[in-house]
């Protein structure tokens, strides 16, 4: 079983998030990509985020229009911060024993895994799909990789094995120039989001009364 997990605030969620994990489900040909709602990311403990309850739903809405995407809570099942490694533990004792893992995120993001709880052992339980970003040079992948202490070995240009046996996999996808904070900002502005997100999660913002007291962060 080859399953995705792509997480994220998603607030709110964008086609910037669904189609890139559309593209990697196809790529590697995975059965389905989970998208994980972050319930309390401890990187963004300061800046207030949409109650989960809402993130989900509009999460759950976008990934209805795909049969290879879905909207997962764990994160928001859990009491207090949501860790990855958690995470991750938890998707290996709920599945079959023949689950193949792969964790989707950004260069950006990835960049900082050392500030992430038990980072070391995120590696043990996934593959990791590292999708680049503008402005960071994918040269910088190696050296960094090699920094971490997990035993990581270049296999190719573009795939690295860790000591656990596990991989890490750098890819390109369609690059969408769309953030969920500038979103919140042309809602706040009474400016349109159309074609930004999906419709349904557009009418839902505005049921909802979403992102209207937001600024910028």
């Amino acid at each position: 079983m080859r399953l995705g997990i792509l997480g994220g605030t998603f607030d709110p969620v964008h086609f910037g998030h669904l189609r890139l994990a559309e593209e990697i489900a196809e790529e590697l040909e995975l059965e389905k990509v989970y998208l994980i709602p972050a319930a309390a990311p401890p990187h963004k403990e300061k800046k207030p985020l949409t109650s989960f309850q809402h993130r989900l739903e509009m999460v759950r809405m976008a990934a209805s229009a795909s049969p290879m995407l879905e909207a997962l809570d764990m994160e928001g099942r859990r009491q207090g911060l949501s860790y990855s490694i958690e995470t991750l533990r938890e998707f290996h004792r709920i599945f079959p024993d023949d689950l193949k893992l792969f964790f989707i995120i950004g260069m950006d993001a990835f960049v900082e895994i050392e500030t992430w709880k038990d980072y070391k052992s995120l590696f043990d339980y996934a593959d990791f799909v590292v999708v680049e970003r503008p402005g960071i040079s994918s040269k910088k992948l190696e050296p960094f990789l090699l920094s971490l202490g997990v035993g990581f070995r270049k296999e190719s240009e573009h795939r690295f094995v860790a000591g656990s046996g596990n991989f890490l996999i750098y890819k390109q996808a369609t690059l969408m120039d769309i953030s969920s904070t500038r979103i919140r900002e042309k809602v706040a502005g009474r400016k349109s989001i159309r074609f930004l997100v999906p419709q349904e999660v557009i009418s839902y913002i505005e049921e909802n009364g979403l992102y209207k007291g937001h600024e910028n962060d």
